[in-house]
């Protein structure tokens, strides 16, 4: 089935469609009564300020905008006024569509952004004739699944690209940015998306753009290795699998209800062993 590509749809009706998507994907591999609650609680909306939204929106140009407080409603001590004239100044902002935030905040909004605009291959992958915020569905052939992906920047023209941007708190080096495409199953992201914009045979890059909160807010451009790319698909798979079975069944299991045997990880052994010498002839 083509997918079906929708550039102008809204944020808050992209993430009220029933389809799955990566998130939900990566819930369901870690237990399908976790998404199943997860998918039934939702919050209608996140009310809380988030710099890595502000930050997308200042580099992809689409979004609600932020505004610094002026400095008439801001404290000796750089927080904001809690007086009811400053209230009011922020009811107004937030009227036009903005989000007021404090002068340090904008700051670092700025910085992040900026740094990522200036930086050499970077800046000018959003800049390859595409379009932000794109919104694409498809129906998965193999298991009937209706699928959904929300691309942070999507050329499909003759120079095709992806582009995912991400802050972090940590850090944005190779090293860094690993542990967190572990901890966060970006490899499970990149597959869902790709498999949502179903190219068949036809491969394109998908470029993680990563900037860092901290000041000099350093950036790195990363993609993943062929080994991380397949085990994406395949946990991608797996997830598709699970969604239509427990769809049919309406059974949606937590954890096994047997106890289980727990093993050290390769890694805690060898650094036990290297402190304590080998496991082996260790009687219990």
């Amino acid at each position: 089935m083509s997918p079906r590509i929708i550039l102008d749809m809204p944020e808050r009706d992209y993430h009220a469609h029933p389809a799955l998507s990566s998130t939900g994907a990566r819930r369901l591999l870690e237990s399908p009564a976790r998404f199943d609650y997860w998918r039934t609680h939702q919050q209608a909306g996140k009310q809380s300020f988030d710099v890595g939204t502000a930050v997308h929106t200042k580099v992809l140009g689409i979004g609600a905008g932020t505004v610094a407080y002026p400095d008439e409603h801001v404290t000796a001590s750089g927080a904001v006024s809690t007086k009811a004239t400053t209230i009011a100044w922020a009811e107004e902002q937030r009227a036009i569509g903005l989000t007021p935030v404090a002068p340090a905040q904008a700051a670092r909004i700025d910085g992040m952004a900026e740094a990522v605009l200036a930086h050499p291959v970077a800046g000018p992958l959003f800049e390859r004739g595409g379009h932000p915020e794109t919104s694409v569905f498809t129906t998965d052939e193999d298991t009937g699944v209706d699928m959904r992906a929300r691309f942070d920047y999507l050329a499909l023209d003759e120079n095709p690209v992806a582009v995912d941007l991400k802050t972090t708190a940590k850090c944005a080096s190779v090293d860094g940015f690993t542990r967190t495409v572990a901890d966060y199953g970006y490899d499970v992201q990149q597959a869902h998306y790709m498999r949502t914009l179903d190219l068949g045979n036809w491969s394109m890059p998908f470029y993680f753009v990563v900037v860092e909160s901290e000041a000099p807010h350093l950036v790195g451009v990363h993609t993943l290795d062929i080994e991380w790319a397949r085990m994406g698909e395949a946990r991608v798979q797996r997830a598709l699998e699970l969604y239509a079975e427990c769809t049919a069944s309406d059974i949606w299991p937590g954890y096994p209800t047997e106890p289980q045997l727990i093993s050290p990880p390769n890694w805690l052994v060898n650094q036990h062993e290297d402190e304590y010498g080998p496991l082996h002839g260790i009687e219990f």
